[in-house]
Order: structure tokens, then C-alpha cells, then sequence
């Protein structure tokens, strides 16, 4: 048994993203071996970093919903193929989103790789997105799928905003949504000026979103690094009757 399940890793991608080495592009076969190539190398260095030995259970959904991504990633490069293909795709891998973390407490298998992974994933998918959708709408759609690797490049310089965050509905409702949209976007169902008012409105959301945390991260941290002031009190004031109601007399 190969350790850490690296043939299947391996196999799985070379098997899906090759299928389309007879009918696309160089180019979309090329985007499709590198990043099939990335993902295997980045997956046993995740696994090695966090030191577990081998995926999960939900690790393996969201290992075949990366495959899918890579699957759209083809196609977009490609760029002559029909749109349903694209929207059939990334559909399915939109609705697996959340499987994995069902699954993942189902088992008591959730770990921060995991978390991480599907993090990664979904980020990808939406830069993927705002590639195909930057075509009929300018190049600004793509503030979408930056945004996230523009506030983690950000965080290199500004180490505070690596803290941890709030738990938010609103936050996932925004991450959410900004998938829904831009796949509408892609399939052409609504009209351009509809399209574009409604991918305007999915910027303005994340760019909100983002905001919020960026100034709740700040605040935070100037909490922090406040001083605090240490009150002298009168001697005859110090012993039992100052003690809380919480500590031994």
C-alpha cells in the first residue's frame, strides 16, 4: 500500500485531467497537468504539515471536488467548448460544498487541514469563475477571485490578520452567494445589464465582508496592545474581602 494514498492522489487527477487531452487545446490540456501536478504536491505537503498520514473521509470529497475544478479549469482555458459543460461542472461541484463538513463531524474526522483544503478549493473555483464571467463582463470581475489572495498576501505584511475570526452567518451567506452569481453569470441566462448589476452587487457584498473583518481584526488588535492600568489600592483594603466569589477564602 503506497503510504498516505499518494497513487490514488495521483491516479485520480492524471485519469480525469488527461480524458481531455484528445479533444482540447494544448493549452487547456497544459492548465489541466499542472494543475493536476499541484494539486498531488500540495496535498502531500498539506498532509506532511499538519502531520497526519493520510486523508479522511471528507478529505476525499473535497479531493473530488478539486478534480472537478481542475476539470472546469480545462475548459476555460479551452474556451471553444459549449457553456453547458462549464455550468454542469462547476454546478456539482457547488453542490457538493458543505458535504465535506457534514462528513467530517459525522466521523470526528474534522481537522484543520481539512478545513483548509476546502478553503482552497472553493477560492480557486471562484477565481476560476471570474475568469470565464471577466470575458463578457471587463476585467474587474476578477476583484472577486483576488480578494481573498490579495487579504492573505496581506496578512505576510500585517501578521494580526491571521487571528482568528468570529463565527459569522453573514460572512458565509456572502462566500456563498459569490459562487450562485457568478455561475449565472457564466451560463448567460440573464442579460448583460442584469448580469452585470448582479455581479456588481456580489463585489459590493465580499468587498463589505472583508471590510467588516479587516476593521474588526484592526480594533481587536489595538484592544490588545492597550496597556492596562494597575490600581494601587489602600493597604487596609488588601486580603479575604477583596477575594471573588469564585476563589477559596
Amino acid at each position: 500500500m503506497i503510504k498516505n494514498g499518494l497513487l490514488l492522489r495521483s491516479a485520480v487527477p492524471v485519469w480525469a485531467l488527461a480524458a481531455g487531452a484528445g479533444f482540447l487545446s494544448p493549452l487547456a490540456w497544459a492548465t489541466g497537468a499542472a494543475y493536476g501536478v499541484a494539486l498531488v504536491l500540495l496535498t502531500a505537503w498539506g498532509l506532511k504539515q499538519s502531520g497526519r498520514g493520510k486523508f479522511g473521509p471528507a478529505d476525499w470529497i473535497t479531493f473530488a471536488r478539486a478534480v472537478l475544478v481542475g476539470c472546469a479549469a480545462e475548459l476555460i482555458a479551452d474556451g471553444g467548448r459549449p457553456l453547458w459543460w462549464l455550468v454542469g461542472l462547476v454546478a456539482v461541484a457547488l453542490a457538493m460544498d458543505g458535504f465535506d463538513g457534514q462528513v467530517a463531524r459525522r466521523t470526528g474526522t474534522a481537522s484543520e487541514f481539512g478545513a483548509r483544503f476546502d478553503m482552497e478549493v472553493d477560492a480557486f473555483l471562484i477565481l476560476l469563475l471570474c475568469v470565464q464571467v471577466s470575458r463578457s463582463l471587463g476585467l474587474w470581475v476578477l476583484a472577486i477571485g483576488l480578494m481573498r489572495y490579495a487579504f492573505v498576501a496581506a496578512s505576510w505584511a500585517l501578521p494580526w490578520l491571521t487571528a482568528p475570526l468570529y463565527p459569522s452567518m453573514a460572512r458565509k451567506t456572502v462566500a456563498a452567494v459569490q459562487g450562485v452569481v457568478l455561475l449565472v453569470a457564466v451560463s448567460g441566462l440573464l442579460p448583460w445589464a442584469v448580469a452585470f448589476a448582479v455581479v456588481v452587487a456580489a463585489l459590493a457584498a465580499l468587498v463589505w465582508s472583508f471590510g467588516r473583518d479587516t476593521v474588526w481584526l484592526a480594533r481587536r488588535r489595538v484592544a490588545e496592545r492597550r496597556p492596562v492600568a494597575v490600581v494601587q489600592l489602600p493597604r487596609r483594603l488588601h486580603g479575604p474581602a477583596w477575594r471573588g466569589h469564585n476563589q477559596a477564602a
